[in-house]
């Protein structure tokens, strides 16, 4: 395989786990975009590349950004899979609510996903989450407020914690950013 069906590659599985991911069918999925269902179903397989205007439809359907439809860039053909170098994680989420995420894992297509995550200085979740996942939070610098289940928690650098099917919410009064790597199962990016 080449670097371009290798990319090819991680784009079709990535689209699928998404797709999944949301419980959405090829149909659903083919409604909104106002293609056929073959047409997706050939693009989830890597027989059939999506245009960067279909990207950017399939991206808003699944509902995260372009950019995590993107394969990393500039690794050699024998990493793709295995190994995700520091410069080429692909960002994830908006970024609006001072986090910034970024995904560790090679590809979408496992049971987890790994996610750094940086909670800028005086930032919070505005709107509580509760996903039916579970996930653990290993806190590498800065502090993290965290509300779970209706507890009150404050993580600092060595700590860790989960949440496992209960709303959460977090906050970083601090004047420090709070970073973080994150194991989501499955995964919902």
């Amino acid at each position: 395989m080449n670097d371009q069906t290798l990319a090819a590659a991680t784009l079709g599985a990535d689209i699928r786990a998404l797709r999944k991911a949301r419980g959405l069918t090829l149909s659903d999925i083919a409604a909104v975009l106002n293609r056929s269902v073959g047409w997706l179903s050939q693009v989830e397989r890597d027989m059939s590349e999506p245009s960067i205007s279909d990207l950017r439809q399939i991206a808003e359907a699944l509902g995260v950004p372009m950019s995590m439809l993107f394969a990393h860039s500039g690794a050699p053909a024998e990493e793709h899979g295995y190994i995700v170098r520091a410069g080429s994680r692909r960002p994830m989420g908006s970024g609006e609510e001072g986090l910034i995420e970024e995904l560790l894992s090679p590809d979408l297509t496992d049971d987890f996903e790994m996610v750094h995550s940086t909670f800028q200085p005086r930032s919070r979740m505005q709107t509580p989450a509760n996903r039916p996942t579970q996930e653990v939070g290993y806190m590498i610098s800065g502090r993290l407020d965290l509300l779970i289940g209706g507890r009150s928690f404050t993580v600092g650098p060595g700590d860790s914690f989960r949440i496992k099917h209960e709303p959460y919410q977090w906050s970083n009064p601090y004047d420090e950013p709070a970073v973080a790597v994150w194991v989501i199962a499955p995964p919902v990016y």
